[in-house]
């Protein structure tokens, strides 16, 4: 907004983040993108497996340093940087940081109102702790791969949103945040263990209410919500392209009939094989100009390298290009709190 600054809600907050692999940095992002001053140490010798000028994740920081941490004046320097932080965000193995003298006993012990968080795959403790492992195997322990996939088919991963992302480094910022919340209510701060295995569980609270209500089957492509049924699909369209479906309520499934001039009922057992066929006689485009932005709820299946040039996210702003880089842009949205610049 020209002539405005706008004010993030974080401002103020002070992080110090180990850099390490998606789940962790991608915690420190958010809390980044949202005001907080994020301070991130980088091993010496560390080769990330992203370039440095292409990694999305690291945006944000206001200062990146490397240190050897196992050499006593870099350790030493990381330590006092503990000390005059709100949160600390690590992603190693158990007992990595206690190893290079920087575990949360001792940096608690120097700044007892440091919230210490900790992201690991199974836990700070567990039968599994210490091996190795990586999202679809976190996903796989929790229960959720096994439905996602199609009815004959073998459980596919969601890329590693669901470990990594929703249940791993999501978790983590939420987590960072009610840690600093409480830590200047009580001048105490806390140890945060972060598990993905335990937040991709607990990503499927929903699926496990139906399951527990008889709403629910065990099994891949046999639901509701997992391509099961024929309303809540996506569909191949003539050129190839694909559309999604998700005319769940009645009246969502009545304004798509609508649309589409169709005759049978929601629960057809034909439902399927009729909007296969119909969605196949148009180009995707063509459906998106008849059915996108009605109650029809369809939209259509974006690549990546479609998806920040459709209008919505465009107008939005969902997407945005910084660094040379088209990247998501910082989410969610607060309200925009503004104050007079000067020199505006």
């Amino acid at each position: 907004m020209a002539g405005r600054t706008l004010v993030k809600p974080l401002a103020g907050l002070r992080i110090l983040e180990f850099a390490g692999l998606a789940p962790a940095p991608f915690a420190a992002m958010m809390l980044a993108d949202h005001g907080a001053e994020v301070v991130r140490i980088e091993r010496a010798g560390w080769a990330p497996p992203i370039p440095p000028d292409k990694d999305i994740l690291r945006r944000g920081r206001a200062e990146i340093l490397t240190l050897d941490l196992k050499a006593e004046a870099d350790a030493a320097r990381a330590r006092d940087l503990a000390c005059s932080a709100d949160g600390l965000i690590e992603g190693f193995r158990p007992g990595v940081m206690e190893r290079l003298g920087l575990g949360p006993d001792l940096l608690c012990r120097d700044n007892p109102r440091l919230v210490y968080g900790r992201m690991t795959g199974w836990g700070q403790e567990g039968p599994l702790a210490g091996a190795a492992g990586h999202d679809i195997n976190y996903i796989a322990l929790a229960g959720n791969l096994h439905g996602y996939g199609r009815a004959d088919g073998k459980p596919t991963p969601p890329l590693n949103a669901v470990g990594d992302f929703g249940g791993g480094g999501m978790l983590l910022a939420f987590a960072m945040l009610a840690g600093i919340l409480s830590a200047r209510a009580t001048g105490k701060g806390s140890v945060i263990d972060c598990a993905m295995v335990d937040g991709a569980a607990l990503l499927a609270a929903q699926t496990w209410s139906l399951l527990a209500a008889g709403m629910w089957k065990d099994e891949r492509g046999a639901n509701l919500l997992d391509g099961g049924a024929a309303f809540y699909d996506s569909y191949e369209c003539a050129d190839g392209k694909f559309i999604a479906v998700g005319a769940l309520e009645p009246q969502f499934f009545a304004a798509l009939a609508g649309k589409l001039n169709l005759s049978v009922p929601q629960n057809d057992p034909g439902l399927r094989d009729r909007l296969s066929e119909l969605f196949r006689t148009r180009p995707r485009d063509q459906w998106c100009a008849l059915l996108e932005g009605s109650d029809a709820c369809v939209a259509p299946v974006l690549s990546m390298a479609e998806a920040p040039a459709h209008p919505h996210n465009a107008a939005r702003g969902t997407f945005i290009e910084a660094d040379g880089l088209v990247q998501p842009a910082p989410a969610p949205r607060f309200s925009q709190r503004v104050e007079d610049d000067p020199a505006g």
